[in-house]
């Protein structure tokens, strides 16, 4: 099922290693490659998840006005995302998009361990990464992107140093990317503490980089870079995000109100003046 988006992904990243004769440096390339295409969905997950932020207040009236009525507040809450047009859904969306190519690169960078029969079977056999695989050439930064952080800890902790702070490094930049919207809802004063939703945001993102953390620990070290490079390319394009959004707020709140146009008051039509009833028959008689 997963085949051809590892023969896809096996692809670009043999084009990717004729730029850059490196599995490391190929990985990082591929991960820019994939985070600029899915851009559209980090800008969206940004301002979504921005947006769910800054109606928290909202969200507590409704919990405080419908608290006896589950199904009136259901309702509300609906009408109210729809209202502010929020999905809370889009936030999840870049995740679930990334999961197959995760398991893809998986399986591709595990299919280039020296134990694999066809270790070369999802590349081109002409390609230069190919030939690398056979010879055994995946390593980068002092690890070997075809061995996980757990495997590299039975040689010992030395060996093992590189691997683990690629997931210390996973898992501070997984705090950092979530911190990047924490402050700006300080700073605008939209951050609301006290409602359910907003202490369970909290702890799913406190808990989440962790989580992250340990699974990172299990997989090969390629798709740990990737997941890696993933997190810092999307610290930057997150900023780029909200920098973006602030400066057309700013812009809008500094723009100079038009002034309403004065109605132009109707002049009432010049009456053709003839006096009164007994004047007009006054006259009449002089004639």
């Amino acid at each position: 099922m997963l085949d051809p988006i590892i023969e896809f992904l096996g692809a670009i990243l043999s084009f990717l290693y004729q730029i850059f004769p490196n599995v490391g440096l190929a990985i990082i390339l591929l991960t820019v490659v994939v985070n600029l295409a899915m851009f559209p969905l980090t800008l969206k997950q940004t301002r979504s998840m921005k947006a769910m932020q800054e109606i928290q207040p909202l969200v507590k009236d409704l919990q405080k006005k419908y608290k006896d009525d589950r199904q009136q507040l259901n309702e509300e809450m609906v009408a109210l995302y729809k209202e502010k047009g929020v999905n809370p859904a889009a936030g999840c969306l870049p995740m679930i998009i990334q999961l197959p190519i995760w398991f893809s690169l998986f399986r591709l960078l595990q299919s280039f361990r020296p134990g694999d029969a066809d270790n070369t079977r999802f590349l081109s056999a002409e390609s230069n990464l190919g030939e690398a695989i056979s010879a055994g050439d995946t390593s980068f930064l002092g690890m070997d992107m075809v061995v996980s952080p757990s495997e590299a800890i039975s040689d010992g902790i030395g060996g093992a140093l590189p691997y683990i702070l690629l997931v210390v490094f996973i898992i501070v930049t997984g705090y950092y990317q979530q911190a990047q919207l924490t402050k700006r809802r300080k700073k605008d004063g939209s951050d609301v503490n006290d409602t359910p939703q907003a202490r369970q945001m909290q702890t799913f993102t406190k808990v989440l980089p962790v989580v992250f953390g340990f699974i990172s620990y299990t997989l090969l070290a390629g798709v740990d870079l990737y997941i890696a490079s993933g997190q810092v390319v999307r610290i930057g394009q997150q900023a780029f995000i909200i920098r973006l959004d602030e400066r057309h707020a700013a812009q809008a709140a500094a723009a100079p109100v038009p002034e309403p146009e004065p109605e132009e008051k109707e002049t009432p039509a010049k009456k053709d003046y003839q006096g009164s009833k007994k004047k007009q028959q006054k006259r009449r008689r002089r004639y």
